[in-house]
């Protein structure tokens, strides 16, 4: 006969519920943070292209120094940048609701579960945005070059 260890448990009191509530509040907002996070990029896309365009005008004055192949590549980065976000519109997924985590072998045939969903759909969400900040980064480095 084997002896097997006897492990004591006991119920949750508040606290550890109100902990446990947040958790899973917390997995189910990070969607809506990247989101959030998405917007503000957005308005900074849509902003900075167009105060550069303005400076550039300012500086090089009748000149030819916004047909540089510079120029060109800030612009194409910014756009790129800006498709990205663009991209973050929402996304259809197979889930079933009667499971929280599935396996991953039957996500296919049986979708996803319910807690994959939430991070499966946050995760898309924060690649798309990092895509586009590096882009729009970038853009930004090529118009220091430009106007410097």
């Amino acid at each position: 006969m084997s002896e097997e260890k006897i492990i004591s448990t006991r119920p949750l009191d508040e606290n550890e519920k109100l902990l446990q509530k947040k958790f899973y509040e917390d997995i189910a907002n990070q969607s809506e943070r990247v989101d959030s996070l998405s917007a503000h990029l957005l308005t900074l896309e849509l902003a900075i292209p167009g105060v550069y365009a303005t400076v550039l005008k300012l500086i090089s004055g009748d000149t030819a120094l916004g047909n540089t192949t510079t120029v060109r590549l800030t612009f194409f980065l910014w756009f790129i940048a800006l498709i990205l976000l663009v991209a973050l519109t929402p996304k259809k997924y197979a889930v079933n609701p009667d499971v929280f985590i599935q396996d991953p072998e039957q996500v296919d045939t049986e979708g996803m579960g319910v807690e994959d969903y939430f991070s499966k759909s946050a995760q898309y969400k924060r690649r798309l945005a990092l895509a586009s900040s590096l882009f729009f980064f970038a853009g930004i480095v090529s118009a220091v070059f430009t106007i410097g």
